[in-house]
């Protein structure tokens, strides 16, 4: 199928909108988007518009693909924040040109690492992932649950998430959406032991109602450097909030399925609403 492929930057709002709505449609989960949530999630996730691309079929917006690039751990790092294709124009060869394009956009940018989660359930999709050269080296977990905060408050020292990467246990390399360059707007906590000794720190996003009450928090990365225990979790959700209130819905954001906090929050009874894997090609 001969499309014609350009940048967002030389693509309308309109064209670019209706190639990801049109791209997800009918998607394992909900991705429809406005303009303004769209371009939000671009300059959020440092998404870029010259070196990503939407194809037409003629003037008619068929499929896109997002890319963003960050050094990771002293790597020029790639990711992939979305390839859809129109429902009518997929099994047609179309994923394999973008997925051809964006790795032109990498080679010529002198990336190291490709990076992309894709939904477990999306088979397709990862087969032909794979067969770029990508591998699966994680599973990523959506938990769900609402936690009673009675336990008691720990020390801790609440930052900015740009200040994160000062701390010498912060984990650098996680999916692309959980790394604070991602959680700008979010907030950090350090959490501590009697003598000082860090136990543990989590980055999230506490999400208000119209009314001004604290409705739930998105956590996007909540590591423990200690041997988890039920009793250390529930006192961190105690902290997180900073006040007495009812029980609050928590979130887990793309939280390896490794991490040893999961069991705990399954034993809490948070649900899994999602499972995604994560997925790394290395180049040369």
């Amino acid at each position: 199928m001969n499309l014609t492929l350009k940048k967002l930057t030389e693509c309308s709002i309109e064209d670019t909108i209706t190639a990801w709505n049109r791209g997800f449609e009918g998607y394992f989960v909900k991705l429809e988007m406005t303009p303004e949530q769209f371009f939000n999630r671009l300059v959020n996730e440092e998404l870029s518009l010259e070196h990503s691309i939407v194809a037409f079929d003629g003037k008619e917006p068929v499929a896109i693909v997002l890319n963003g690039f960050r050094v990771i751990d002293g790597k020029k790092t790639a990711w992939n924040g979305g390839t859809g294709i129109a429902t009518e124009y997929r099994g047609k060869g179309v994923s394999k040109q973008l997925m051809e394009a964006a790795f032109s956009v990498y080679s010529k940018e002198g990336v190291e690492v490709a990076t992309l989660e894709a939904i477990k359930e999306n088979e397709r999709a990862i087969r032909l992932y794979q067969s770029f050269g990508y591998e699966i080296i994680n599973s990523l977990v959506y938990l769900n649950g609402t936690v009673e905060l009675k336990d008691t408050l720990i020390p801790y020292t609440s930052i900015r998430p740009e200040q994160l990467p000062t701390f010498s246990f912060y984990k650098e390399n996680v999916p692309w959406q959980c790394q604070w360059q991602s959680v700008k707007s979010g907030e950090a906590q350090i959490y501590f032991d009697e003598y000082q000794n860090p136990l543990g720190y989590s980055l999230f996003k506490r999400v208000w109602n119209q009314q001004g009450q604290l409705e739930r928090v998105l956590l996007y990365q909540l590591e423990v450097l200690v041997e988890s225990k039920i009793e250390l979790i529930k006192s961190i959700f105690r902290t997180i909030p900073e006040e007495n209130q009812k029980p609050l819905n928590f979130m887990t954001i793309n939280a390896s399925l490794s991490n040893l906090v999961i069991p705990i929050l399954q034993d809490l009874g948070f649900e899994k609403t999602t499972e995604q894997v994560q997925m790394v090609k290395k180049i040369n």
